[in-house]
């Protein structure tokens, strides 16, 4: 198929493709590897009835041999009085038209719900810490000891009350930001409020600001037991020190944030209560259930249950196969995608970015000549000379970084070999018989990718008959394509799901 793809109105590219991918998601994985696209999209076609754009929902409404396709970024805005979690917005008429037709509830009704996560974190830990402006009584006594510092070199001489102000600012800025902060980041904020502020260095410290750095530490934890005891979900979670009936004060499990995380567990929107987001839950699910859902309904639903999701997976932590029967839709990678935003207020798809900016030193370091007597290292690097495009050479990064740090890839990633007739079925093979069969490939498997190939002593094969992530023993996702696209969805379910790591796999994806 001949492939007109009109990335922007600057941007028109020409791309041939052999055959066509059996679904629009797959395609768009196709247009992302091959125009190198990082940031989500939707896809609309020319229609040859209409002679317009319509949304692409379908493969088979595609023309057969000429197609011309419109690429739609999807941008996260970071203006508050927008969706904070950037769900998806209808970009035409007809979008908008059948988000109202063949959706249980209107768009309307749920942008409304979405509208409460406003004052949720829209954005990680800032590389240059803005220094809030306090009061008019506090910034004119902080005006006029930086003009006597800056002529005379004085020290202000602050009120208890002035301090405890300046310190509560601080903190409220920081707890915008994130829940747990580190010393690293009280030093920042200490070293930008001198920077700033001159006039508040202190006297005998080497870096004018320790102090600081230690009171804003303290008010942070203040503020934290004030927001506590006021009913926040996220600190509240963490209160619960002594298990019940446990009399040697057996600490609970800590349910903190992990690194970067912003949005960990939300409170509930405001005017919404769990059984009106389970109502929302259920007619979600009746959604997903039909062959072409819509997918801007389902954006907007996503979003607007995200609190009660998120309570779900962190409060009662149940299995993965209960949660893809209840969230079908977090399994797909559209909603990795949009959800990990959610999560972590960043684009999921920044992880090639960080990949391709070390993936020359990698491939550097994989052919030293201490890695000759591994035959794998040597197989992988073989099989790359034969074609040595970037997916590829992002497959080959991420699957020798294991052998490069001395770890067995095999708990993490497996292999089977079918014949090309066979079906590969959910966590069954069928219609052949598999070199292993699919229950004893996964079996024992909590964490992992399954790659389907018809030779598994090649290490970078063309084309997989299937790329699977497998949870628990349950093949949760399929047809990814390639590596590259496993590793990243396999990391989103990761930080969705709020799971941990296991012990000898985690050098993967440290």
């Amino acid at each position: 198929m001949l492939l007109r793809v009109i990335v922007s109105a600057k941007d028109i590219r020409k791309l041939r493709l052999d055959s066509v991918p059996d679904s629009v998601d797959g395609l768009k994985r196709v247009l992302k590897n091959k125009l190198q696209l990082h940031s989500s999209f939707d896809l609309q076609y020319e229609d040859e009835d209409f002679k317009d754009f319509c949304n692409l929902t379908c493969v088979d409404d595609l023309p057969k041999d000429k197609v011309t396709l419109q690429v739609i970024f999807c941008p996260v805005s970071s203006d508050s009085s927008l969706d904070t979690f950037g769900s998806a917005v209808p970009l035409s008429p007809a979008a908008s038209s059948s988000a109202q037709t063949s959706s249980p509830t209107t768009s309307s009704s749920l942008s409304s719900q979405t509208e409460c996560f406003a004052g949720q974190r829209s954005q990680q830990w800032p590389a240059h810490f803005h220094i809030p402006t306090f009061s008019y009584d506090v910034e004119l006594r902080l005006r006029q000891g930086n003009d006597a510092f800056r002529e005379s070199g004085a020290l202000l001489s602050i009120s208890r009350d002035m301090k405890s102000e300046i310190l509560l600012k601080l903190v409220e800025k920081i707890y915008s930001f994130m829940t747990y902060p580190t010393l690293e980041h009280f030093g920042c904020v200490a070293k930008a409020l001198v920077e700033k502020h001159p006039c508040l260095t202190e006297p005998g410290s080497t870096c004018g600001w320790y102090g600081w750095k230690h009171s804003i530490k303290f008010k942070m934890g203040n503020y934290r037991q004030k927001l506590k005891n006021l009913g926040c979900r996220e600190l509240e979670v963490n209160s619960e020190k002594r298990g019940a009936g446990d009399t040697r004060g057996k600490r609970n499990k800590v349910k903190k944030p992990r690194r970067s995380e912003t949005n960990f567990l939300p409170d509930l929107p405001q005017g919404k209560d769990s059984r009106s987001l389970e109502e929302d839950r259920e007619k979600m699910v009746q959604e997903m259930r039909k062959t072409t859902p819509n997918l801007a309904y389902i954006d907007d639903a996503m979003n607007a249950t995200y609190a009660l999701r998120r309570q779900e997976i962190v409060e009662e932590e149940p299995p993965v196969a209960e949660m893809r029967v209840r969230w079908p839709a977090l399994f797909t990678e559209r909603q990795i995608i949009k959800e990990f935003t959610r999560l972590m207020s960043m684009d999921i798809n920044k992880f090639y970015e960080g990949l391709d900016s070390h993936l020359h030193k990698l491939l550097q370091l994989f052919r030293l000549k201490r890695f000759e007597e591994v035959q794998e290292m040597t197989s992988l690097m073989e099989s790359l000379d034969k074609d040595a495009s970037n997916q590829r050479k992002r497959a080959a990064a991420l699957q020798g970084l294991p052998w490069y740090v001395k770890e067995n890839p095999s708990t993490l990633m497996k292999r089977c070999e079918v014949s090309s007739k066979m079906l590969f079925n959910k966590n069954k093979f069928t219609m052949g018989m598999p070199t292993d069969p699919g229950e004893e490939v996964i079996k024992g498997m909590m964490i992992g990718i399954l790659l389907v190939v018809e030779d598994v002593k090649e290490p970078l094969p063309v084309s997989y008959n299937d790329v699977a992530i497998v949870i628990e023993e349950k093949i949760v996702m399929r047809h990814l394509g390639d590596v590259p696209n496993a590793f990243v969805n396999l990391m989103g379910l990761l930080y969705m799901l709020n799971l941990d790591y296991p012990k000898d796999t985690n050098i993967l994806l440290r």
